[in-house]
């Protein structure tokens, strides 16, 4: 005869897996959808920072600009940057998604010069290369399960380094000392890539239901196109040719 307390308790525990199985597609639909806004942020904003440039290094005021403004217009979007991250708890998400794309706006600005410096071949051929590689590095952070907060540390590290040393070489103007800058900023900013993807993804794990989510999605956008130009500018140093 069947004891009525098993049948009882193998239901409960096919009903309970039955809710865990649900609760688990449900919640790798919403981080899907979470790194697919992400990831929309992230090119919507390279493809106006692209635009701008290229249709301000075509204006005469982009090519007669003075040293003075060229600086401002270069640090503006660093004042972008900090006002986002210092500004975050404080703003609506709606005023966040508007500093970023104004952020996209004077990131253009900043880097029309590529356009006057560089030939258009060897920017669409860095580009897709860029692209190309930032897609790799993307996806290992985003399915790897290794844990990568502590190469995270070491990479940041090596960010600040990386910014002391280009900042002496404006000084110096050391030939040698530039190659390696761009060498190391290409491996730098790899390696940030696939740190910041997963990190975009623990963060998902955070804060899934909260209001903080729709702004974390802005920042995980902001961090991975500041990897995606930043790579692709050290790699235009190797792979650009002049006009």
């Amino acid at each position: 005869m069947a004891d009525p307390f098993d049948s009882r308790s193998t239901a409960q525990r096919a009903s309970l897996e039955g809710v865990q199985q649900n609760a688990e597609v449900a919640f790798d639909a919403g981080l899907r959808a979470h790194m697919l806004k992400v990831y929309n942020y992230m090119a919507s904003g390279v493809f106006l920072t692209g635009i701008v440039a290229m249709v301000f290094a075509q204006t005469d005021f982009a090519q007669n600009m003075g040293g003075g403004l060229r600086m401002i217009i270069m640090f503006s979007p660093l004042v972008m940057i900090l006002a986002m991250s210092f500004g975050l708890n404080k703003m609506k998400t709606s005023t966040l998604h508007t500093l970023f794309w104004a952020f996209c706006v004077l990131m253009g600005l900043s880097m029309s010069q590529i356009f006057m410096i560089f030939s258009g071949a060897s920017i669409a051929q860095t580009f897709f290369a860029t692209a190309a590689a930032f897609i790799g590095l993307s996806l290992f952070g985003y399915t790897t399960k290794k844990d990568l907060s502590g190469m995270g540390t070491f990479l940041i590290m090596g960010l600040v380094g990386l910014i002391v040393a280009s900042i002496v070489n404006i000084f110096l103007g050391s030939e040698p000392l530039h190659w390696v800058i761009s060498s190391l900023g290409v491996l730098i900013f790899a390696g940030l890539t696939a740190y910041d993807t997963q990190k975009i993804k623990s963060t998902y794990f955070q804060l899934a239901g909260t209001s903080m989510l729709g702004k974390a999605a802005i920042m995980g956008a902001l961090n991975l196109y500041l990897d995606f130009v930043n790579m692709f500018q050290f790699l235009l140093s190797f792979l650009g040719s002049q006009d």
